[in-house]
């Protein structure tokens, strides 16, 4: 069946399955024929009875046969998010700020942009917002997010800014929650990792393992909602912001990270693949602290991005 054409997105498409297809799962049909399409959508259209076999609904885990009839109603498709080239402009980049003062700003970096430049790479967030503010005389990262992570990061616009905050940090006055799916049902409750990391070197990047002699780094862990025992979503709170510190430590409580190709589990990641993650499920959350001086709260939170709520709801229903 072919769906990609303009005719067939404005009409049902009625498509008979054949030998090869015998056997297949409705729900896998569907999504090797709507490219473009959410995931969470071609699961909605199930559910809602727009899909049809042989006139009638069915379930996703419906097993097709030789011969049956599978009506698909129009659909619209979208192509993939991706990090935009700096040379088409900044306007994106402006977009991702959510918060901006004259001290500080934050933005909602998307995964795949790194925090800045160099090891291989041109361009980096830092270097894209010192382009976007050319007249700033200080525009520093007050912490960092590894290239494949979403979710808060903040800059300094004032050297004073930068030194406060660093200092909160140091003290463990700056709460940074993140939602991370892991491998396998959650059992442990609400727990604290604490685990000292040392950061080694593996290739061209960094390689962290828990060494007595490390940094200290401590991360809480608290179930938000299980999977099954295929996976389980954790909210996650570190005083300390080591190098791949949570990516360790829950690697380290035996629920490696989805799609975290540098610590987790092969044959889990090759499955969220196979059900559309297309990154690391990873993503900072929040952010908040209480202004030193005059006391003033903060608080600032980037929603989940679309691409990960959609992973959810087809892990839902799988």
């Amino acid at each position: 069946m072919a769906v990609a054409d303009r005719e067939q997105q404005q009409r049902a498409v009625q498509a008979a399955v054949d030998d090869d297809t015998a056997g297949q799962r409705l729900d896998n049909f569907l999504l090797n024929r709507l490219k473009g399409v959410p995931r969470s959508h071609v699961y909605q259209l199930i559910r809602s009875g727009q899909v049809r076999v042989n006139s009638r609904r069915v379930q996703a885990r419906y097993r097709l046969k030789a011969g049956d009839s599978v009506r698909v109603p129009p659909v619209r498709r979208r192509s993939a998010p991706a990090i935009p080239d700096p040379g088409t402009g900044l306007a994106w980049l402006a977009e991702r700020i959510i918060f901006e003062n004259e001290r500080l700003l934050v933005v909602d970096k998307p995964a795949g942009l790194a925090v800045h430049g160099g090891s291989g790479i041109d361009f980096g967030l830092i270097e894209g917002l010192r382009s976007l503010r050319p007249g700033l005389k200080t525009l520093e990262l007050v912490h960092r997010l590894d290239r494949g992570t979403s979710g808060c990061v903040m800059v300094a616009k004032r050297r004073s800014c930068l030194r406060e905050l660093h200092a909160l940090m140091r003290a463990g006055s700056v709460r940074k929650q993140y939602l991370a799916l892991v491998r396998g049902r959650w059992q442990h409750g609400e727990i604290e990792v604490d685990s000292p990391l040392t950061v080694g070197r593996e290739g061209s990047g960094a390689r962290v393992r828990i060494d007595p002699q490390g940094k200290p780094a401590l991360s809480r862990f608290r179930l938000v909602r299980d999977y099954g025992a295929r996976a389980s979503l954790l909210d996650v709170e570190i005083p300390t912001g080591r190098t791949h510190q949570i990516r360790v430590h829950a690697m380290s409580a035996g629920h490696p990270v989805a799609g975290d190709e540098r610590y987790g589990d092969p044959e889990f990641n090759a499955a969220c693949a196979m059900l559309g993650l297309k990154r690391m499920f990873l993503h900072a959350q929040l952010i908040e602290f209480v202004w030193p001086g005059n006391g003033a709260e903060f608080c600032v939170s980037a929603p989940l991005p679309e691409a990960l709520r959609e992973f959810l709801d087809v892990l839902a229903e799988a």
